[in-house]
């Protein structure tokens, strides 16, 4: 039986296949990738990251199933205390300080990635917020997984890949993707489109991010 997850993620197929051909993705893989990039991306990943956080806790907020409450709560913490916490090591061996994140302001990807996140609350549902959530965790664990096997011959890089391959990570994508089928059951069909556009939107984000992280990218004057 064809899900809803498993119907959004074929509408996103094409935006998902250019991650995994991404030179960022290929370059983590077999370590060629320039610590420079490896390090703006840090930088804007803790930015992402923190309001990834918040828009947990913000949906969770409005929902009444107390199961669903707990994991986007625990999700909320597990950013702050795991990802996070991972990111911090990663600062610490690149030298990345809080100074320097302060001063670095979101580049134009990572703020129109975020702010599409918070509309789709805001200005939409916790469904659609719910599947704009979904890319974040879905796209990373099946980059972790195509990584894996091959490693990197780069500590860091091998520690990043490493990271999305856990049990425990590959367990929260799973509780994710149920979640998200569980929202569309009780949609109608409007309401089940606009979380698949929702969706599809968050995964062209997430293509946006690697290509942000390898220009550099800045606001443009």
């Amino acid at each position: 039986m064809t899900t809803f997850t498993d119907q959004i993620h074929t509408a996103a197929a094409p935006f998902w296949q250019k991650s995994f051909d991404h030179p960022f993705i290929h370059e983590i893989g077999d370590g060629s990738l320039p610590d420079a990039v490896f390090r703006y991306y840090l930088i804007q990943d803790h930015h992402y990251l923190n309001e990834f956080g918040k828009l947990h806790q913000r949906i969770a907020e409005k929902l009444s199933d107390p199961a669903d409450v707990a994991f986007l709560e625990a999700g909320a913490q597990g950013l702050k205390d795991g990802e996070i916490a991972v990111r911090d090591g990663f600062f610490e061996t690149l030298g990345i300080t809080n100074a320097e994140v302060a001063q670095t302001p979101m580049a134009p990807a990572t703020y129109n990635y975020v702010n599409h996140m918070y509309a789709e609350l805001d200005r939409g549902t916790p469904g659609r917020a719910i599947a704009g959530l979904l890319p974040c965790y879905w796209l990373y664990n099946e980059i972790g997984q195509r990584l894996i096997a091959q490693g990197s011959p780069v500590d860091l890089y091998q520690r990043w890949i490493e990271t999305y391959d856990s049990d425990g990570y590959t367990d929260s994508v799973n509780t994710m993707i149920e979640l998200t089928n569980k929202t569309a059951a009780k949609a109608d069909a409007q309401e089940q489109a606009s979380m698949q556009s929702s969706f599809v939107r968050s995964s062209a984000y997430e293509l946006a991010f690697w290509q942000m992280a390898i220009d550099q990218q800045k606001w443009a004057i």
